[in-house]
């Protein structure tokens, strides 16, 4: 007789049915799983022999073979420790077989018997509730698994032994409830920057329209200070954009305690960062920062200082909002919208295009410095401000700034006017106009015959390629939404061109 438990294996963020199949027959005692097991869920089988020993009960002297179907389908991660502890369970008549039928389970096993936490919760039950099936996973991932819905059933608790009594009706468990993270730390204000009125006015509007911005400056003028305050005026994840960002976070196992935040993701990864910590792979897949910010801020410091091949690795998903990591045996993709705010210096010194400054390099400093980006990362950046370094003066004057709540609700107004822009067009999946098509965006700018003489002649003198052509229109539909303007004008396409030509990076 074979005893069927149902779980999953994870390929990106999808959730992929997985037969956990148990037979018990005459033979050489021994446990033996196949079906592609790496070593974790080879280890299970010790896990799962010393967990039901230590709920009490213990494996039979007889041949036990664990089938993972489909078996070409490779099978990562702890989380195979509960559902073949299950399955041997029903095998040896201690749960009722049936129950299992409607349930998906996913979970590892400690040695105590206890169920401890894994990755991919929320991605499990999801699919469980669109097959129709309930959920059986650990205490800890109770909640995690609650945000999929209120129809669907689960079944969380702390070890076997109060999985037995729950599935035999002697105690039951009470079903979890959805948490919601509240982080008491209080974002950094825009109003502790000083001066800087440019970087501030781009920033505005790279928030506004969820542009990519880069900062040029020498150290100390502000650049990581005002990247930190983007946060502070973005606006909350809504339901859609929560729920993509929880399965990301979910998968790489970043979900504390199950609880959510509709804070949007921020993303600093360090400039030593390797390709695969920045857009995801790995002997074991998992997403990188690029996808771990979707919906968020990735924000690179010291641009130049990161390895030309990684950031070349990042125009993919700069474009397509996605990372297709390709293997062997598979191809997996991860969802990577996220917004990019850049700073670097000048130069490898620093101070290049600094008032009374002379580099001992000369211009050559600043040029070697610059040519480790590339053109065609250059040519996915919307905005691009000069941040000179801030003077005495500005440091002392007394601080006027606008706080970050009043930017914020400017935004918030911006957005709202894109998000119904593009829902009256039909396109629902569109929240921002720099994820807008390139023949959206055309369609709903329709410059006048003024501005598009203006676009037209800076294409033309300065060699705009079709993707800083449209990228141009996107800052301009943005700071005509800023100014709560219908209509694309002049000064909106004179501005957005200042943020792409005057600018020291060629």
């Amino acid at each position: 007789m074979v005893t069927r438990v149902a779980t999953v294996a994870f390929q990106g963020i999808e959730a992929v049915p997985v037969d956990v199949q148990v037979q018990l027959s005459p033979g050489q005692p021994g446990l033996l799983i196949v079906g592609l097991p790496d070593k974790a869920v080879k280890e299970s089988g010790e896990r799962v022999r010393a967990a039901l020993y230590a709920s009490g009960l213990s494996l039979p002297p007889k041949r036990i073979i664990v089938n993972l179907a489909p078996a070409d389908l490779p099978k990562e991660g702890s989380h195979y420790d509960l559902p073949i502890a299950l399955g041997l369970m029903a095998a040896l008549g201690a749960i009722p077989s049936d129950t299992l039928s409607r349930h998906l389970a996913l979970g590892e096993l400690a040695l105590d018997g206890r169920l401890t936490p894994t990755a991919g919760v929320l991605p499990a039950a999801i699919a469980a509730l669109g097959r129709d099936l309930g959920i059986i996973c650990a205490a800890e991932s109770g909640p995690e698994a609650a945000w999929a819905g209120d129809d669907l059933d689960i079944i969380a608790a702390d070890s076997l032994l109060a999985l037995i009594n729950h599935l035999g009706g002697y105690q039951l468990a009470a079903r979890p409830t959805t948490r919601r993270l509240i982080d008491p730390v209080r974002l950094p204000d825009l109003k502790d920057v000083r001066g800087q009125e440019v970087a501030r006015r781009a920033l505005e509007v790279a928030a506004a329209g969820g542009h990519n911005l880069l900062m040029v400056g020498p150290p100390g003028a502000g650049k990581s200070m005002l990247a930190a305050r983007l946060p502070s005026i973005l606006p909350p994840l809504n339901s859609r954009e929560l729920l993509d960002v929880s399965m990301i976070q979910s998968i790489a196992g970043e979900l504390a305690g199950g609880a959510l935040s509709d804070r949007r993701p921020f993303r600093a990864p360090h400039h030593s960062a390797s390709m695969a910590a920045l857009v995801g792979g790995g002997l074991r897949v998992r997403p990188g920062e690029a996808s771990l910010a979707h919906n968020g801020v990735l924000f690179l410091d010291e641009l130049p200082e990161f390895s030309p091949a990684v950031l070349d690795s990042l125009r993919q998903p700069l474009e397509g909002g996605e990372v297709v990591i390709a293997r062997a045996n598979a191809h997996v993709s991860f969802p990577a919208r996220f917004q990019l705010i850049a700073a670097m210096n000048p130069c490898k010194c620093g101070m290049a295009g600094t008032p009374g400054h002379t580099c001992k390099r000369g211009d050559r400093c600043a040029d070697d410095y610059q040519a480790r980006i590339s053109g065609p990362f250059l040519d996915r950046i919307d905005l691009r401000v000069d941040v000179p370094a801030v003077s005495a003066a500005e440091m002392i004057a007394p601080a006027e700034a606008e706080p970050s709540s009043v930017v914020a609700e400017r935004v918030e107004r911006a957005r709202e006017r894109q998000r119904l822009r593009y829902l009256e067009a039909g396109e629902t999946g569109v929240f921002t106009n720099s994820a807008a098509s390139s023949t959206l965006i055309e369609k709903v700018v329709n410059p006048d015959k003024e501005s598009q003489a203006l676009l037209l002649q800076a294409a033309e003198r300065f060699r705009l390629s079709a993707r800083a052509y449209h990228r141009v229109l996107k800052v301009a539909r943005t700071l005509a939404d800023l100014a709560c303007v219908e209509k694309v004008g002049r000064p909106h396409i004179a501005e957005a061109l200042s943020y792409r030509i005057n600018f020291a990076v060629a």
